[in-house]
């Protein structure tokens, strides 16, 4: 059986006093969501996110990461992939850091490379509708970057579905928005730009009758963490890695 030991790969660490642009650097790289923060002795503190990124918009701070700092997911190397999937979930995170008795930090594990084989090897049960999260925070096209770096800071939600007169029409993620120093500048100088510029049009989405596994397959097929949910034309809700891995018997 597959341990957390055959996924780890090294991990970009920051100490609490390293600038917080330092960590939105680092953040840009598509492969990872969270920096983890340690000490001098590499012991695991905790760790921020794309969104405590986001909470800065100046090109240039001083600000320190301490001040952002979340307790963090943790796994043992000869922790089944489950259980480090489990640690996930548990903080709604994309990766967990490996760590020993410490726990000083030897790497971490990604929920993307995690996923496809847990699905693989586990039966999943209900359908999508039973799974979904049904709050789902929308947008419109005509509105402001602003608004979707509020809706990020506030909500912590990762990706917004872009509607048009009730109908999908895109999707925006916080990803667009930390990795382009365009959309930066549109924030620190208020710039009345709108979402449809910088949106994502091609979005892969899923029925509510269909089972968790068809989704868990699009998930994996197409590389992407959450799906919109359509029930014909009408967006019911979102489901992500985390609601289908809740589907696990």
């Amino acid at each position: 059986m597959k341990t957390a030991q055959d996924f780890i790969l090294e991990i970009p660490v920051l100490k609490p006093r390293d600038n917080i642009t330092k960590a939105r650097q680092i953040l840009r790289d598509d492969r990872f969501r969270e920096v983890y923060i340690v000490d001098a002795k590499k012991n695991l503190l905790g760790y921020i996110d794309i969104t405590d990124g986001l909470r800065v918009t100046a090109t240039k701070s001083n600000i320190t990461i301490e001040g952002f700092v979340k307790e963090a997911p943790m796994v043992h190397p000869a922790d089944s992939i489950e259980v480090a999937a489990r640690a996930m979930r548990s903080y709604r995170t994309d990766s967990a850091a490996v760590v020993d008795p410490e726990p000083r930090v030897s790497g971490g594990v990604l929920l993307s490379d995690l996923f496809p084989v847990i699905i693989s090897r586990n039966e999943l049960h209900g359908t999508v509708a039973s799974r979904m999260s049904r709050s789902v925070v929308a947008i419109s096209p005509a509105e402001e970057i602003q608004k979707v770096y509020s809706l990020i800071v506030e909500s912590g939600f990762s990706a917004f579905p872009v509607l048009k007169k009730k109908r999908l029409v895109g999707i925006i993620s916080r990803r667009d928005l930390i990795a382009s120093r365009r959309v930066r500048s549109v924030i620190a100088e208020h710039s009345r730009t709108p979402v449809e510029s910088m949106m994502s049009t091609d979005v892969v989405t899923i029925a509510p009758g269909e089972p968790v596994s068809a989704a868990a397959e699009l998930l994996v097929k197409h590389d992407v963490s959450r799906l919109p949910v359509l029930d014909g034309d009408r967006l019911v809700g979102i489901i992500d890695r985390h609601d289908v891995l809740a589907a696990l018997a």
